[in-house]
């Protein structure tokens, strides 16, 4: 080990707590940062460890009543690491057991990193990760892993997440405005779809995935349809989109007033301004005419409300009120008075087939549009999935497996509160259905604004700046070693710096993100992608809940 490697000795520690270690006295405090990959190495095993605290001590308290001048370099350099000296706090993450030093002993090429169960002893080392640290721990790029940026500090090295890990379970995307959170799901869209491992349905609420975009610095940045071709599919609600230059989709999506269920009305309660008695109306409604009910709703004369109203028992007045708010959806651009589930069924057949759907909203940007779309696609999608899986499930044959599949759905807050988690198939989905290989990626500036259960069911976080005490609070549900990992997320800077931690990570990190430019464009385009050629490094692959949570 050089002596550039060392950091330190541990000196006092706790296993539910932190371990401190001595910094030497040539390392500054000011190469380090919070959230900073190091290892200890204790007697028998290496323990990858991140660092949550620095600290600044004296060894005599009257030094601090007469410190020396700001001009006193010499004094200065004389008392650092006697007199003066400095600490971290690092906390023990993962670890596996150290080679032997005997040439003859047996080396099992096998072992992995497993979790924390024990502390080392009193003047362990302390030191930098080296490249093949990170790549025992994170893996190394190729394959199903795929970097989303480097450390730091230190080796400018790629840090991978595991995205078949990442498919097995839904997944957050927070940061606050201007962090960056788009770009951030693009990158995961795009080793997603660049690595095949699985498929993706995106609901582009905002203009943001499907076509090239402006950045905050003023750059035109491409989109995943511009990125990857036919290997993606364009389903936009605005008829304008399709005849926009450089912009142009492959279906335009139509909802059938017959498609429309009670649930998906009660859902926009807040929009509609629907008072108490809408969901006894609306019950009553479907009670009598089915599937039929928004559409008689709205072609009743004032005479055939009061006719009818007499019959079910209902109040007219409710009625005619709920009719003039329902005009509302019947006006919508994309709404028809009749549709059947071919458009749905025919991109679940484009999702089996491995194509990637986004389906595009343009100018149709309405909470109302975005709530009412997603919530009747995605139930018809989750149904489809659960034939599929059933069927699989049946036969054995592989070949009817369904393609694991990740619903990406922006400002999600909208769709997981805790009243619309109950009634949104989005909240199922995130409870329930990745038994059945289908997934949500929710994308919000306010987790605070998402189901507490929702968000304990979030495999993977990937985090940008918070500055929201309870936007921080709601990223930390159901994740273990709290105070280390608040203390990664409050290091974060605004811009390119993000914490990923959870079901496809092996322990949580910071990292400064890899730039959405033409070198990316280029790795994640190519034929032939780095790291195909040489077989990747095991990485840590058991369960990790018992180490983040659910």
């Amino acid at each position: 080990m050089t002596q550039h490697e060392r950091l330190g000795i541990i000196t006092d520690g706790a296993f539910n707590a932190t371990l401190t270690a001595r910094l030497e006295a040539g390392v500054s405090t000011e190469g380090l940062s919070i959230g900073s990959f190091v290892i200890v190495e204790g007697e028998d095993h290496l323990y990858f460890s991140t660092i949550s605290d620095l600290q600044l001590r004296v060894t005599d308290p009257g030094l601090l009543s007469v410190p020396p001048g700001a001009a006193s370099t010499f004094v200065r350099a004389a008392l650092a690491g006697i007199s003066t000296y400095a600490v971290v706090q690092v906390k023990p993450m993962l670890m596996i057991k150290k080679p032997s030093a005997d040439p003859l002993a047996f080396v099992d090429q096998t072992a992995r990193p497993e979790p924390v169960r024990t502390i080392p002893m009193h003047f362990a080392i302390l030191r930098h990760a080296s490249e093949g640290d990170f790549e025992l721990v994170f893996g190394r790029e190729g394959g199903k892993f795929f970097a989303m940026g480097t450390p730091l500090v230190g080796a400018d090295l790629p840090i991978s997440l595991d995205l078949e890990r990442l498919m097995e379970r839904s997944n957050g995307v927070f940061g606050q405005s201007g962090t960056g959170k788009s770009f951030l799901a693009r990158l995961l869209l795009c080793g997603i779809v660049q690595r095949k491992v699985g498929v993706n349905l995106i609901f582009d609420m905002h203009d943001e995935y499907a076509f090239g975009v402006t950045s905050e610095d003023k750059v035109m940045v491409k989109g995943l349809k511009d990125l990857f071709g036919t290997r993606v599919q364009v389903w936009s609600l605005s008829e304008q989109a399709g005849r926009r230059a450089g912009r142009r989709v492959d279906a335009i999506f139509k909802i059938g007033l017959n498609q429309i269920e009670a649930d998906d009305i009660l859902l926009l309660r807040e929009e509609l301004d629907l008072n108490e008695t809408a969901e006894t109306t609306i019950a009553l409604l479907e009670r009598d005419f089915h599937g039929a009910w928004l559409a008689r709703l709205l072609g009743m004369t004032p005479a055939e409300m009061e006719d009818w109203a007499k019959g079910a028992n209902a109040s007219s007045s409710a009625l005619a009120a709920l009719q003039r708010k329902l005009y509302l959806v019947e006006r919508r651009p994309f709404v028809v008075p009749q549709a059947d589930t071919k458009a749905i069924d025919e991109i679940v057949a484009l999702l089996d087939r491995g194509i990637h759907v986004i389906l595009h909203f343009g100018s149709e940007s309405r909470t109302l549009d975005h709530m009412l779309v997603a919530n009747i696609v995605t139930r018809r999608v989750r149904e489809l999935y659960v034939q599929k899986m059933e069927k699989f499930v049946e036969s054995r044959n592989e070949a009817d497996a369904p393609k694991p599949l990740m619903i990406t759905l922006e400002e999600a807050h909208k769709f997981l509160n805790p009243r619309a988690a109950r009634q949104t198939i989005f909240g199922t989905i995130a409870r329930e259905l990745r038994k059945f290989r289908v997934t949500l990626m929710v994308v919000d500036q306010r987790p605070s604004g998402i189901d507490s259960e929702v968000l304990s069911q979030l495999g993977t976080r990937v985090t940008g700046k918070l500055t929201e005490e309870r936007d921080i609070e709601a990223v930390l549900t159901g994740v273990a070693n709290r105070a280390a990992v608040r203390a990664m997320m409050e290091s974060l800077d605004t811009r390119q710096q993000i914490l990923m931690v959870g079901h496809a990570v092996p322990m949580p990190i910071v990292l400064r993100t890899r730039r959405y430019d033409e070198a990316f464009y280029r790795a994640v385009t190519s034929d032939e992608r780095r790291g195909d050629d040489r077989s990747p490094l095991p990485s840590f692959s058991q369960d990790m809940d018992d180490l983040f949570g659910a």
